[in-house]
């Protein structure tokens, strides 16, 4: 398999420069996933990256190669497409007060 070197922007893996292999149309996948395990035995804490393109190309606009901005709430899929046929959101934030009759 290919991989790539990519810079890591923001976090505890700022500057770091890491080879994450490459998927079958040649990109980095989209968001990047740490496990780093907890000193005291607990469950491991998760890192989430996001890639960004690291600029563009001036005549065409052409992506010239990708970097992972730390994403500090770990959302990672959550601003991903979604299509009309898929299930919605599970929202877990009230819509109203329980006692108002308009909301």
């Amino acid at each position: 398999m290919k991989s790539q070197d990519t810079p890591f922007e923001g976090g505890p893996m700022d500057g770091r420069v890491l080879p994450v292999l490459l998927g079958p149309t040649g990109h980095p996948p989209k968001t990047y996933r740490i496990p780093v395990p907890d000193a005291a035995g607990g469950p491991p804490t998760v890192l989430v990256y996001r890639r960004t393109p690291r600029g563009h190309s001036r005549r065409l606009g052409l992506v010239r190669g990708w970097k992972y901005v730390h994403d500090p709430e770990g959302l990672g899929d959550a601003d991903r497409l979604r299509w009309p046929w898929s299930r919605p959101r599970r929202d877990n934030t009230p819509h109203g007060k329980p006692d108002d009759p308009t909301g």
